[in-house]
């Protein structure tokens, strides 16, 4: 007890001044001195930097991906299957029986629509339930995989750039009301695409579910937009039209009832679609499908270069194509089944490149007879390249970004690339083809050579390709100015690779990049997407501004829809 006292006497008494002898080292109590530092040149805390977090959310037709602003990948990517969409306690996916359980029969129009986030159609869409996928997937990416805190962090969506308002307003609501988002902003697919790649401009081919979107992005503003149904869910479609028919083929040899004559089977319906088959053949599409690259074509693309009468110019690396000689028509791929009978399938590898070449590129098919929406991907590349200024278009072509679910197909990127090639070869940047146009043009050969004789017949050579008269200066100056300007590559067919739309988004929102649609949660629960304004009110309001009044700008005059206006 008597060492407890004199401790509580060492102690400084609080009237008098402190000195330093509590500091002493004291081999039986040893004290540790309270040091306090100022604020000014301590760390920023924790709760400063959970303040300045982005987070990044990318939502499509199949899937969710979210993560955090300055990460490459997202943390998570989940999908609206309906076996994610049970209820807690629901656990018949796991019964014995439940695959094997009789699904109803859908129509082609309604092949995987169980799995879809939305479809551009909204008559036969619930908005509500949307809102209810969409409240289930970010709560759960927030709990399991970002591990964060919804309030006082701005979230960045990365939408496609078209998109009806209904569902971009249940969208908006779903998340400005059941997680208090302070604030929302919008980036573009396209241009998030064209920002991962590194580029400024390009050509943004989107093969995505239902569609494939290609946009023109011209100094990250989208020029031209056009759409084809030619998508990965079709090819899906036919894909497991052929795991089923093969399917068939099994159960009757096994039953000894066809003996290896197939012609008396009854063939897959072509107005109905077994649901059953949807993991199957999305599993092998994403696994094993694939494309022949086909032709390489290389050298100058102009009008006057004919490939057919140029064969020193064209380079074949086929990768295998059906009707092709090749050691790989031989083989087969053993495919374990997971449906009834379960049994092994044999496929041969060839016809698992059928579906990706009948669907995407459709070689067999006359244009003609084609809708607009329904237009093999080479010939609308070759047309939304067609419709763009000479200028956009040198830059686009060389910077051509094929990304989305059916970019990962292997041989199609090489594929796409070389049927353009074709394309251009054969008919240069000229609309107007066919029949009539080439009699027109030989009309006009045979009149330029009765005026100046075959001999001596006018030739067309472009003006920059006569010999110039040389001057030294100039020629000092522009070689000065070479070694200083890096020359941007322009005209020449090339693809670029990208990261993907989420990391175009994930870099822009850790830039701290202003995007040109910021909603802010008051004025959206307020007003909802009738409170925005045109961007003629927005510039005039800032015209009528002073500098001081400026800093308000976005309280004052509102927010605008930009490109989903």
């Amino acid at each position: 007890m008597a060492s407890v006292a004199g401790y509580f006497d060492r102690k400084p008494t609080a009237t008098a001044r402190p000195g330093l002898s509590h500091l002493q080292a004291d081999p039986s109590t040893p004290q540790t001195p309270q040091r306090t530092f100022s604020s000014a040149f301590s760390s920023p805390s924790f709760s400063y930097r959970a303040e300045e977090e982005v987070l990044v959310f990318e939502i499509g037709a199949r899937h969710l991906s979210a993560g955090i602003a300055g990460e490459s990948n997202p943390r998570c990517r989940l999908g609206f299957s309906p076996e994610d969409a049970r209820r807690v306690g629901d656990y018949r996916q796991y019964y014995p029986e439940y695959e094997d359980r009789p699904r109803k029969r859908k129509r082609n129009y309604q092949w995987g629509e169980d799995h879809e986030l939305w479809r551009m159609d909204l008559r036969s869409l619930d908005l509500g339930l949307v809102e209810d996928k969409v409240e289930r997937a970010v709560r759960a990416a927030y709990t399991k995989y970002l591990l964060l805190d919804s309030k006082n962090r701005r979230m960045v969506l990365v939408l496609p750039s078209l998109m009806p308002h209904r569902l971009l307003s249940s969208l908006l609501s779903s998340i400005f009301v059941n997680f208090q988002v302070p604030s929302i902003t919008l980036f573009s697919s396209p241009i998030a695409s064209v920002v991962a790649a590194g580029c400024r401009s390009g050509l943004v081919i989107d093969i995505g579910w239902s569609e494939t979107i290609i946009t023109s992005v011209y100094e990250y503003r989208e020029v031209h937009t056009r759409r084809t149904t030619r998508a990965l869910r079709l090819v899906t479609q036919r894909l497991a039209d052929l795991l089923k028919e093969h399917a068939e083929q099994e159960s009757t040899k096994a039953q000894n009832q066809a003996s290896g004559d197939t012609h008396g089977q009854k063939g897959p319906d072509e107005d109905t679609a077994d649901s059953r088959y949807f993991d199957f053949a999305e599993e092998v599409t994403s696994r094993i499908a694939w494309c022949p690259t086909g032709k390489n074509i290389d050298g100058p693309t102009s009008q006057e270069d004919d490939p057919a009468k140029t064969p020193t110019q064209e380079t074949i690396t086929d990768a295998g194509p059906p009707n092709s000689s090749n050691a790989l028509d031989d083989s087969k791929i053993s495919i374990p089944s997971p449906l009834p009978p379960r049994k092994t399938l044999e496929i041969p590898f060839p016809e698992l490149a059928q579906p990706v070449e009948s669907i995407l590129l459709a070689p067999n098919n006359n244009p003609h007879d084609l809708d607009d929406h329904e237009q093999p991907l080479p010939q609308l590349i070759y047309t939304a390249l067609l419709y763009l200024p000479p200028d956009v278009r040198s830059v686009c072509t060389a910077r051509m970004i094929i990304t989305g679910g059916g970019s990962q197909i292997p041989g199609l990127k090489t594929r796409l690339l070389n049927e353009l090639k074709r394309i251009v070869g054969s008919r240069g940047w000229d609309g107007v083809y066919g029949k009539i146009a080439d009699e027109r043009r030989d009309r006009l050969k045979e009149v330029n050579n009765g005026l100046h004789g075959p001999d001596t017949a006018v030739k067309d050579v472009a003006s920059h390709s006569e010999p110039q008269m040389t001057d030294e200066i100039t020629e000092k100056l522009e070689q000065g100015k070479a070694k200083r300007m890096r020359t941007a590559v322009a005209g020449e067919i090339r693809g670029v690779e990208t990261l993907g739309a989420w990391a175009g988004g994930s870099l822009a929102a850790n830039l701290r990049v202003k995007g040109v649609v910021e909603i802010d949660r008051d004025s959206f629960i307020s007003n909802g997407l009738g409170g925005a304004k045109r961007e003629s009110e927005i510039a005039s309001a800032t015209q009528r501004m002073g500098l001081g009044a400026r800093a308000s700008l976005d309280a004052k005059t509102g927010w605008t829809l930009g490109p989903w206006a």
